[in-house]
């Protein structure tokens, strides 16, 4: 039995990137929502609900730019200098948000200056996030196989509306989050922010789903012709379930329904762009296997990684059911 290499360590990234976005996701839109607390007290206690996890899923996004520059070297050489920019700012933005999340517990006179830096690193890092994939979906320039395009290529109308929608995407998970692990007051107006940023992120999804066919003429054939049309269409069948799961939840007081709902619009998003993107790694002419690195390299790399993705996994999934269940402002999870 012969195994396509590439077609794994592609789907192996592809998975890193979307852990990422699920786990990372509703750290950072804890951040973006941040400033909706009205005391110390409630910024202590959202801060608390992530303390225990928020380091650990970023090791995702290291798994997946480590892959890339490993497994697909030319797609990783690509892509860099295409979103230099947005990649650098996202990641000082995470140092920024990082180093607050530790200091403004040693602190009483700067506490709200790092406040403000959790804030910013948080609001910066997703809008980052999602430029930088709005300028992947409009397509890279590349010729003889190294990347053609401006400084600013990566700017544009498009990147801008899907930055957009990540930040508001992210501050729903952030609020679902809390609706899940918190009570009382923060908990109810939680609830009435995650409603209308439900709204928002469904209105956004539509928007950028309406433009993206209209991007590239391959994006159009994948979505309106067969047999491409018939995956397509599972995206808004199963969006609109997501949607209806959500507000019935929300309506009924199902404090975890809501939130996973959330990582729902999340999945089936990744699950267009994929539709979308497949075979291409680097849209709209480079695809797997011409980015892909030799056999024996990927070969090499995939035990290693046969190893660590499980124990990595694991170790999250043990992490968070240990911190599983509501948290009180005064005793902690119970």
């Amino acid at each position: 039995m012969v195994f396509d290499l590439a077609f794994i360590w592609a789907g192996l990234i592809a998975f890193a990137v979307l852990v990422y976005v699920i786990l990372d996701g509703f750290d950072l839109g804890i951040g973006i929502v941040f400033p909706f607390a009205r005391n110390e007290g409630e910024r202590d206690l959202m801060m608390n609900t992530v303390a225990p996890v928020w380091d650990g899923n970023e090791t995702w996004l290291v798994l997946g730019g480590g892959g890339l520059f490993a497994v697909f070297p030319l797609a990783y050489a690509v892509v860099m200098p295409a979103l230099y920019m947005p990649i650098t700012l996202m990641l000082l933005a995470l140092v920024f948000r990082g180093v607050s999340f530790e200091y403004r517990w040693r602190t009483h006179r700067w506490k709200h200056v790092w406040d403000k830096a959790f804030i910013g690193g948080s609001l910066v890092a997703a809008l980052c996030q999602g430029i930088a994939l709005g300028a992947l979906v409009q397509g890279i320039e590349v010729e003889n196989r190294a990347y053609a395009g401006g400084w600013f290529d990566w700017l544009t109308p498009f990147s801008i509306l899907t930055g957009f929608a990540v930040v508001v995407g992210y501050a729903l998970l952030g609020a679902t989050w809390l609706v899940m692990k918190t009570e009382g007051e923060i908990h109810d107006r939680m609830q009435g922010h995650s409603r209308v940023l439900g709204i928002a992120t469904l209105v956004l999804i539509g928007v950028v789903s309406v433009a993206t066919p209209f991007l590239e003429p391959v994006y159009f054939s994948r979505w309106f012709s067969l047999p491409g049309s018939a995956w397509s269409l599972c995206v808004p069948i199963l969006m609109l379930g997501l949607a209806w799961s959500f507000f019935t939840a929300l309506a009924r007081g199902r404090d975890t329904q809501p939130f996973l709902s959330a990582l729902g619009f999340f999945v089936v998003s990744f699950i267009g762009i994929g539709i979308s993107f497949y075979p291409m790694m680097v849209p709209p002419s480079l695809t797997i296997w011409q980015a892909a690195a030799p056999d024996s390299s990927l070969a090499f790399a995939l035990v290693g990684a046969l190893v660590l993705v499980p124990l990595i996994l694991a170790y999250t999934a043990y992490a968070y059911w240990v911190f599983r269940g509501k948290i009180d402002p005064s005793e902690g999870y119970h």
